[in-house]
């Protein structure tokens, strides 16, 4: 990686390196770096693409540091913002020492698995397949998926396990582990991610609205920071949810501004817990027209350039 460097001394045999975890949409990649951290720093939601860029996550072990890339989920774009996410995920493929494929085994392999697939063998990078979900799946529909899989030829191991319920994640950091190569530190031992502030406010108050609101509003739903001050004992945030047609303004503000302010109450929450402070959150809701066809408008709120 371009933007890190090597820190301090480490023991002999100390293995380190970024580990890309790749797979299309809503297949549980933010779950699982959220479960090796034991920290949210990759918002999740039952919405498909709810990762439009790159997240750094870092496991730091007195063994080894794995520095664990999630990206935004392989699917064949459709705007500007769609083409953005996927030269992320190209991105992460490209810059990491392991790929972890991941699949939600309740779905098998669908067309966006295969065009995952198709990067991956043209990569050379040690592959790992994680089979998510495998908890949902019965035995005898388990091993049919697996044989699959394994005739591919492309993976070094296959892992099923649950990162919701934490099953398989011990085995599976052991074959990431046993793959990156020997090597420094490239983060401080207590840093989790490289994310500036600003951004995880912004991401937080996105997946409250994501996880509030109707289908057809997530995919236009951008943050805006506006102001975030530093008082004696609070962190005063305000910022505005912009959105690209007044019918998704009417369903974030909800009938009497109730969804407004319940999405205000669950991103304080997320926010309290990260900072470790209290906060106060102000939410704006603004019409900016389809900003996700738009370069400079994806540039200022932080996806582009």
């Amino acid at each position: 990686m371009a933007d890190a460097a090597p820190l301090g001394d480490t023991p002999p045999g100390f293995r380190s390196g970024f580990v890309g975890l790749v797979g299309k949409p809503n297949v549980g990649k933010s779950t699982i770096l959220n479960a090796y951290l034991d920290r949210k720093v990759s918002i999740i939601s039952s919405k498909p693409q709810t990762t439009r860029q790159r997240i750094l996550g870092v496991l730091t072990r007195d063994n080894a540091q794995v520095v664990f890339l999630d990206s935004p989920g392989w699917h064949e774009p459709k705007d500007v913002m769609g083409r953005y996410m996927l030269t992320s995920a190209r991105n992460v493929m490209e810059e990491a020492d392991v790929l972890v494929v991941v699949l939600d085994a309740t779905t098998g392999i669908e067309q966006e698995d295969e065009w995952v697939f198709d990067q991956v063998r043209k990569l050379g990078h040690p592959v790992l397949l994680a089979l998510n979900k495998a908890d949902a799946v019965k035995k005898p529909l388990m091993l049919p998926l697996l044989e699959q899989c394994a005739a591919m030829n492309l993976f070094a191991d296959l892992i099923p396990m649950s990162a919701l319920r934490g099953e398989n994640l011990d085995e599976l950091l052991k074959q990431i582990i046993a793959r990156l190569p020997e090597g420094p530190r490239w983060y401080e031992a207590h840093q989790l991610t490289d994310q500036p502030t600003e951004q995880v406010i912004r991401e937080f108050i996105r997946e409250a609205a994501l996880q509030a609101t109707r289908q057809e509003v997530p995919h236009s739903v951008a943050v805006r920071l506006d102001e975030m001050t530093e008082k004696e004992r609070i962190t005063v945030i305000r910022a505005t949810i912009l959105v690209e047609r007044e019918g998704q303004k009417a369903i974030i503000i909800g009938k009497g501004g109730l969804m407004l302010k319940h999405i205000g109450v669950q991103a304080r929450l997320e926010l309290e817990r990260w900072l470790g402070r209290r906060v106060f959150l102000e939410l704006w809701v603004k019409v900016i027209g389809p900003w996700r066809q738009d370069s400079a408008m994806l540039r200022e709120l932080g996806y582009e350039g």
